[in-house]
């Protein structure tokens, strides 16, 4: 199959994110030049196998002391990386053909106020395997420069929000929560609310077997523990204003606070902690809309505590005509064009950055890049990469 020509300027870019809830990568075509986005076309979703799952989930709690080389790493790090490669190729049977490949890969840590994020990922066998350039490495860059190297998803949701009167926010529900904030002149700012679905998830699996909590159920059949959320909402994290960032585990404490619970009253207090993290969140002002993705949209119990507690209508951003379960993978591609054409990741109020850069490695394995590709690459100047 060949796919029409993409608009002038526009390579069709294929994201690919697998997020801190370990369930499994997205894969999303979007046409775009890194500023606009235009056609978006085919989206997947590939899960994790368990034994992937749980030696990823293995690695988290020692993820500060690994150096990177070890045998059960390597080979976690393979299987990922071979799973984003069907992913592509899936996409490409669909397509016909792509231009770039925007490759998050898998955080194992994430602790910018010492330094360091880690995304695990083989780019150079991914792009090897399916012939394509492959941009990566989207957070250090920004974490050196004194960033926080995340979120990122805001120059994405920016770009697709044109037109939208503000404030809204968008609402990114995954492991991590967190929040892009459009005000009324069009600033955005963006940062970490706390635990999205990463804790609820665990609980699930240590009470059910099932590593989500499906249709709310569990926290539907409870009660949350006003004390122990309040206890968890005392952490530092939360009186630090935005921009702000978290790694998964920072709040697994949380799983040992709610041992004394019932299964079903841990997932309502989860749920609880959650929200009430949202809420406290400092934003310039109160948007008139919250458009949620992620798949924490999918959870009702949060999504009607949400609608409860947050100032504004509260929706998933299906209302914007968008795909919430692609959100995420769309915006990796949209990254990637900016990384290739040398426009900025970083920005104070989105990362905490001193300034405007840009970020991001390109691994190239392929023996010929797609026609017009490096024209879209800017020559450096003054020494600098591009």
């Amino acid at each position: 199959m060949t796919s029409r020509p993409a608009e002038p300027g526009f390579l069709r870019v294929i994201g690919l994110m697998s997020g801190t809830s370990l369930d499994g990568v997205d894969a999303a075509l979007i046409e775009t030049d890194g500023t606009r986005v235009g056609r978006r076309g085919a989206s997947l979703s590939l899960g994790y196998d368990p034994a992937l799952r749980q030696a990823l989930y293995a690695l988290f709690d020692r993820a500060a002391e690994l150096r990177g080389d070890e045998p059960e790493l390597l080979s976690a790090e393979r299987a990922l990386t071979d799973i984003h490669v069907e992913a592509v190729r899936r996409v490409l049977e669909i397509e016909g053909e792509a231009d770039l490949i925007g490759f998050h890969g898998q955080t194992l840590f994430h602790a910018p106020q010492s330094g360091r994020t880690w995304q695990i990922g083989d780019a150079l066998r991914l792009s090897g395997a399916t012939g394509l350039p492959v941009m990566h490495d989207f957070r250090s860059d920004d974490v050196r420069a004194g960033g926080e190297g995340a979120p990122l998803a805001p120059w994405y949701h920016a770009a697709c929000l044109a037109g939208q009167e503000g404030p809204v926010a968008i609402l990114n529900i995954g492991g991590v929560a967190n929040v892009t904030f459009v005000g009324r002149d069009g600033a955005v700012l963006a940062c970490d609310t706390g635990p999205g679905n990463a804790l609820l998830d665990d609980w699930a699996l240590r009470h059910t077997g099932i590593a989500c909590d499906r249709d709310g159920a569990l926290a539907f059949a409870g009660k949350p523990d006003l004390a122990v959320v309040s206890e968890l909402l005392s952490a530092p994290f939360f009186r630090r204003l935005p921009p702000k960032s978290l790694d998964r585990q920072a709040f697994i404490v949380a799983l040992d606070l709610l041992t004394p619970l019932s299964p079903a009253d841990g997932a309502a207090t989860l749920v609880a902690f959650t929200v009430q993290a949202i809420a406290a969140t400092t934003l310039p002002e109160a948007p008139r809309a919250w458009f949620v993705c992620g798949g924490g949209r999918h959870n009702p119990a949060l999504m009607q505590a949400l609608g409860a507690t947050l100032p504004g209508s509260v929706e998933p951003v299906e209302a914007l005509g968008w795909d919430g379960d692609m959100v995420e993978a769309e915006c990796f591609a949209y990254l990637a064009m900016r990384s290739l054409r040398g426009l900025p990741l970083s920005a104070p109020g989105i990362t905490g950055a001193p300034g405007l850069s840009t970020g991001g490695r390109l691994s190239c394995a392929a023996i010929r890049p797609p026609t017009g590709f490096w024209q879209a690459v800017p020559r450096p100047s003054n020494g600098g990469e591009a």
